[in-house]
C-alpha cells in the first residue's frame, strides 16, 4: 500500500524544480502533482492517454480544445487523449493532481 500527502508531494515537487512530479506509476495508471505559479505558462502538449485533473488549490482557467472554463479547488476536468489543452490566466498558484490512464506516454508512438 502506498499513502501520499499533498504536503509531502508539494515539498518533493518544489525541491525538484520542475512543474510536474510523477509519484505513482503502474502500467494502467500514473499520477502526478502539477504546480503552476500565478501568471505562469503551461507548456504541456497533448498526451497520448486520457487524463483527469483534480484541482487541489488555486484558481485559473483551462482551455480544452476550443473551450475555456474557470477552475478552482474541487474542480475535476477530463481531457481525452490527443486533445489540445492548457491552463492559463492563473491568478492563484494551481496545485493539480493529474491522473493518466493508462500510464503517461505508454501509448505514445515513436
Amino acid at each position: 500500500m502506498d499513502i501520499f500527502t499533498i504536503e509531502q508531494l508539494a515539498a518533493q515537487q518544489a525541491e525538484s524544480g520542475r512543474l510536474y512530479l510523477e509519484f505513482l506509476r503502474e502500467s494502467s495508471l500514473s499520477i502526478g502533482l502539477y504546480v503552476l505559479p500565478p501568471g505562469g505558462t503551461d507548456p504541456q502538449q497533448p498526451h497520448s492517454e486520457d487524463e483527469v485533473y483534480y484541482v487541489i488549490s488555486g484558481s485559473g482557467q483551462i482551455r480544452v480544445g476550443a473551450e475555456d472554463s474557470a477552475v478552482a479547488a474541487g474542480a475535476v476536468v477530463f481531457v481525452a487523449a490527443e486533445v489540445e489543452h492548457c491552463f492559463h490566466s492563473i491568478s492563484e498558484e494551481l496545485r493539480v493532481l493529474v491522473f493518466f490512464a493508462p500510464a503517461e506516454y505508454s501509448l505514445r508512438k515513436g
